[in-house]
């Protein structure tokens, strides 16, 4: 998908962050624009910004954990914008818990609600309709660095690493290649954002000394979010799988998969027969959706 203007591009976690950057990228592309996000005085705040900036714009208050509101707000903007053609699931929250004996099921269903549900929902919302009207699209799903190397935040790698794999599982899906419909998985490193602050308070707790810490590194080394929404702009153009916001996680991915490699068993006859056969079967995630314009 090379041109953007006047394609509906629907940003969910819209009002600040990352999804923010991103809709200021696709506005300025010419796009028509639809946030929607929880923060109704941020989100009120945001889709003034954009306007100045979108061909057209639209904002809707929704809780990307309820499938029925999800519905009816997609619904809503198409109706508005016309059909969706560029799908951010991006809206997600960290956990403040820092230790695993201080979970519960609470914290579990929260994090994974928005951060795996959401993005289930968006898909399971907005794919169907794409894929009734041809194509084009591409779908954005926001995951993180913590969703291709462990780290002791357990609610929330889990969630990522389950972004990670359903978006590149998308991006074999043989009706969406037929249609057109490109997926990219957006593994932020750090972002100048509120994430920590604003997890902390989802989860009812005060904004310790450990969460501004956090906060206080994100601020200090994290690109600005508009040089991500550029960077999710160039990649959806490209029709690439991966968005990396930089390199500083390569030591550490390398080593993951070092260790897988290690872990394997030494090679068999059967192993070579089994390996030729799902070459034959399975697509490769290497060529980018050149998609129908």
């Amino acid at each position: 998908m090379q041109d953007f203007a006047n394609r509906h591009v629907f940003i969910t976690g819209a009002a600040q962050g990352i999804g923010l950057g991103i809709a200021r990228a696709f506005a300025a592309e010419g796009a028509r624009v639809t946030l929607a996000d929880l923060d109704r005085e941020r989100l009120a705040a945001a889709e003034e910004e954009v306007a100045a900036l979108a061909a057209d714009t639209a904002a809707f208050t929704l809780d990307v954990r309820d499938r029925e509101a999800f519905d009816a707000v997609v619904g809503a903007a198409e109706a508005r914008l016309g059909p969706i053609e560029v799908l951010c699931n991006n809206a997600g929250l960290g956990s403040a818990t820092t230790s695993i004996a201080d979970l519960d099921y609470r914290q579990w269903d929260h994090v994974l609600g928005v951060n795996l549900g959401g993005v289930v929902n968006g898909v399971q919302t907005v794919l169907p309709r794409m894929l009734a009207r041809g194509g084009p699209g591409h779908i954005v799903n926001t995951a993180s660095g913590a969703g291709l190397v462990a780290t002791t935040n357990l609610t929330y790698v889990t969630s990522k690493f389950a972004v990670v794999g359903l978006t590149e599982s998308l991006r074999l899906q043989p009706e969406l290649v037929a249609s057109g419909i490109g997926a990219s998985v957006l593994c932020p490193g750090l972002v100048r954002t509120e994430v920590v602050r604003n997890s902390a308070r989802a989860e009812g707790r005060e904004v310790d000394d450990l969460i501004e810490k956090g906060h206080a590194l994100l601020q200090q080394g994290g690109l600005d979010p508009d040089t991500v929404g550029g960077q999710v702009v160039a990649a959806v153009r490209e029709g690439r799988l991966h968005i990396h916001t930089d390199r500083y996680v390569a030591p550490l991915i390398e080593q993951r998969m070092r260790l897988q490699l290690d872990a394997l068993p030494p090679e068999t006859d059967r192993d070579r027969l089994l390996a030729a056969q799902l070459r034959e079967r399975q697509p490769t995630l290497t060529p980018p959706i050149a998609g129908r314009e």
